[in-house]
C-alpha cells in the first residue's frame, strides 16, 4: 500500500491550496484518512481526519478555514486550505487506516510530506 501526497506549494497570506492524496495497493477497506502536518523543530500534528462515513475531527487551528474531504471509490483524501497564515507554513502528510488485502486488521500508512510554505 502506498500514499502518494500533492498540491503543496508557496502561497501568500489569504491563499489557497488543495491537497489530494491518493492509496494504492492492495486494499480491502480504509478506514480513517487525514493529514497531519510538522513544522521545523515542531512535532507532528493532526490537521484534519475523516471516517469512511463522513465524520470530521479539525484542530482548533484550522476550523473554518481547512475542509477536509474523500472520494471513497478513488481511495482519495483532499484537504482544501483557505485563509492561509505564515502559521500553517509545514509539511502535510497524509495518513490513512488501511485493511490490506491478506490482512484482518488495519495497519496505518504515511504518505510523503508535501510542503506548504505561505508568505506573510
Amino acid at each position: 500500500v502506498q500514499l502518494q501526497a500533492s498540491g503543496g506549494g508557496l502561497v501568500q497570506a489569504g491563499g489557497s491550496l488543495r491537497l489530494s492524496c491518493a492509496a494504492s495497493g492492495s486494499i480491502v477497506i480504509i478506514n480513517e484518512m487525514g493529514w497531519y502536518r510538522q513544522a521545523p523543530g515542531n512535532e507532528r500534528e493532526l490537521v484534519a481526519v475523516t471516517t469512511r462515513g463522513g465524520s470530521t475531527n479539525y484542530a482548533d487551528s484550522v476550523k473554518g478555514r481547512f475542509t477536509i474531504s474523500r472520494d471513497n471509490t478513488k481511495n482519495r483524501v483532499y484537504l482544501q486550505m483557505n485563509t492561509l497564515k505564515p502559521e500553517d507554513t509545514a509539511a502535510y502528510y497524509c495518513k490513512a487506516d488501511v485493511v490490506p488485502m491478506g490482512w484482518s486488521s488495519e495497519k496505518t500508512y504515511w504518505g510523503q510530506g508535501t510542503l506548504v510554505t505561505v508568505s506573510s
